[in-house]
């Protein structure tokens, strides 16, 4: 990821290797990490039971929230690809409950239906 897309609030898709050490006290017993997707600081991991969303907080990023999205909480999401002028792709994932969708946004080097098909893959599955 470079660093004008992580400053644009752009999401980069990471190898699950480099995070299933830092991860090995958040997931359950037989979970594992499926994609996973870094802004500058803060993360979101597709398992194979939830979505996870990880924001660093402080200067020094040493306090931690997970936020973890049981799939079956998800009511439904949308994705809007980039445009020939665009610089990025969004996904937007509504949780019951909530009016508000979560949001996220993708370089457009991503292949923003590769995370929908893993998304709808979970919540339709």
């Amino acid at each position: 990821m470079g660093l004008l897309d992580g400053l644009m609030g752009n999401a980069s898709e990471i190898s699950p290797s480099k995070i299933e050490e830092d991860f090995a006290r958040v997931l359950a017993p037989g979970e594992q990490i499926e994609k996973a997707y870094q802004l500058i600081r803060d993360l979101f991991v597709f398992t194979n039971k939830r979505l996870i969303l990880v924001d660093r907080q402080g200067l020094t990023g040493n306090k931690v929230e997970y936020h973890s999205l049981p799939y079956r909480s998800i009511t439904h999401f949308s994705v809007e690809t980039a445009g020939h002028f665009d610089l990025d792709a969004e996904l937007k994932i509504w949780i019951s409950g909530s009016a508000v969708p979560v949001e996220k946004r993708f370089n457009k080097h991503l292949n923003i239906y590769d995370v929908q098909s893993v998304l709808a893959g979970y919540v339709l599955g």
